[in-house]
């Protein structure tokens, strides 16, 4: 039996992959930046269908985030598994540096972080030898002095896992596949018939993008290059190829002695990317001693046969269409991201429905708004909210969100001018608000319960607005239509995040203990 994996297996927002195999199980990680929690656990038995079962960095004391910029806390985890524990390492670029973090049970709870003194630069990755010694492997800049920007080197020193220090000297083994290249990063170390592997990324993570990988006996090197280099790249391809910018890659092998490879890519529409860096799968095989990824292919391709049974999980589809109704709910599900460390305050979950309180943080600021957001995962895709207006007085408004970084996002605003509900659809470009549109809106009532849609139709979006009745039928309204939302794309905004899009509040003073209530949240593909 066999399955059939969609690229990309993780759409949206999933950076910078990381995945180990425990038997018939597969763990996966993905970066996180500034949004809490962090560093999402996803879980699989085909390589095929996911299942996000928690995040690693889910209480403050763990994840310090305060003002860091979109682009900045957490970058590249790497995941492990050795003798009954799970290890994650990572780098906190705002606060920390590179730092451990344990578990028995990959959905959680895990440790709070072990700093590892003395462990400089990013992207850190555990190897785990044959004689049970643990290697940190990770970059850092030339220890000679950069030559120019991006001029690094991949080290390796040995990890005492019992006082989570580095322990012994630190080798310097490799500085990229190619003369003068920038930024080779993302390294993992693997060992295979008695060779030792670094397989690491190379060109920046754009359109240089590109993963290769050298090899030695010995763990500390020498280490020879691949001729073959880069292993995969889409950098040749040229600017209309549909996906781009791969690199960043983890290897793994099944149960069945199959290996394969997953990594980062980017399906851009016109040339511009809103959903972000996306997790791909490809095939390995090996051949004279070295990986050749999608033999008679050498790129990423729409489907990867995988050998191994269909597993389909009880969870609602975590990229598909879903619905989710907050009143009554205990918790908030693990795909839920908020922006750097939300506070006790930020949100409750009644009986009502989801509670955002009214604090005076716009999306503007390097800070904690009141905003609860999904990723998107879709070129095409609708996203609706439902919420109560009774609480839009004095300067309070709330409504949905689509965000890019603090400079570039979309938002529709709920407020009340005298009597009557108003709705604002606002653009900030580099941290400039535009009012794209402004509507008094036509309801019954004076505080109805109204639902809020964004619809992404590729590089542009309408906004739309109903009155919640007995039914799903809705009337909708249009608030704006052919919106274009290039802006709201890495290559204008810049920064390594994808868009997430979700619920809203803001208060022209700060009143925390007032709240709106939504009710729900749907997001579909169209």
């Amino acid at each position: 039996m066999s399955v059939t994996a969609k690229n990309p297996i993780l759409p949206g927002f999933y950076p910078d992959p990381s995945i180990c195999a425990v038997g018939e199980d597969f763990y996966l990680v993905n970066s996180t930046f500034s949004y809490f929690p962090g560093l999402p656990v996803l879980h699989s038995r085909d390589l095929a269908h996911w299942e996000q079962i928690g995040n690693v960095m889910d209480r403050e004391s763990q994840l310090p985030l305060k003002n860091s910029g979109h682009s900045q806390g957490l970058f590249a985890p790497t995941i492990r598994y050795h003798e009954g524990t799970f290890y994650v390492i990572c780098t906190n670029v705002s606060f920390g540096g590179n730092y451990i973090v344990t578990a028995k049970d990959p959905a959680g709870p895990w440790s709070e972080p072990h700093y590892l003194e003395g462990a400089d630069g990013i992207d850190p990755s555990l190897f785990f030898d044959d004689d049970g010694k643990c290697y940190y492997i990770g970059t850092h800049p030339n220890p000679e002095g950069c030559k120019y920007n991006g001029d690094y080197y991949i080290w390796i020193r040995e990890v005492d896992l019992e006082k989570m220090q580095l322990v012994g000297e630190t080798y310097n083994v490799w500085n990229g596949a190619m003369k003068n290249i920038v930024w080779p990063e993302g390294p993992h170390l693997y060992k295979k018939d008695g060779w030792y592997y670094i397989m690491n990324a190379e060109g920046g993570t754009g359109p240089e993008h590109a993963v290769t990988i050298c090899r030695s006996k010995n763990l500390l090197g020498p280490y020879e290059n691949n001729f073959c280099n880069p292993i995969l790249t889409h950098r040749h391809l040229g600017w209309d190829y549909p996906i781009k910018y791969v690199g960043h890659a983890d290897l793994v092998e099944t149960v069945n002695g199959e290996w394969y490879m997953v990594m980062l890519a980017v399906r851009p529409l016109q040339s511009f990317t809103t959903m972000g860096r996306e997790t791909f799968l490809a095939k390995v095989e090996w051949q004279n001693d070295w990986p050749v990824v999608n033999p008679c292919v050498g790129v990423l391709t729409e489907e990867v046969e995988i050998d191994l049974p269909a597993w389909k999980t009880e969870a609602a589809d975590p990229f598909g269409s879903r619905t989710y109704e907050f009143a009554g709910m205990e918790k908030l599900e693990p795909e839920f991201l908020t922006l750097r460390n939300p506070g006790e305050d930020m949100y409750r979950l009644t009986k009502e429905g989801l509670e955002l309180s009214f604090r005076s943080i716009t999306l503007k600021e390097k800070d904690s708004p009141s905003y609860v957001a999904v990723r998107q995962q879709h070129h095409r895709f609708e996203m609706s909210v439902s919420l109560l207006t009774d609480q839009l007085t004095d300067g309070r408004r709330a409504g949905i969100a689509l965000m890019q970084s603090n400079e570039y996002h979309l938002r529709t605003e709920l407020s009340r001018s005298g009597a009557q509900l108003k709705a604002e659809v606002i653009f900030c470009k580099g941290g400039q608000d535009t009012i794209v549109s402004s509507n008094v809106l036509n309801v019954a009532g004076d505080n109805p319960q109204l639902v809020l849609w964004v619809e992404g139709l590729s590089a542009s979006m309408e906004l739309m607005y109903a009155q919640a009745g007995e039914t799903d039928c809705y009337e909708k309204a249009l608030l704006c239509s052919d919106l274009d939302i290039r802006d709201l794309s890495t290559e204008v905004a810049g920064g390594f995040v994808g868009c997430t899009a979700g619920m809203y509040a803001v208060a022209d003073t700060d009143c925390r203990e007032q709240a709106v209530c939504f009710k729900s949240l749907s997001y579909r593909p169209l």
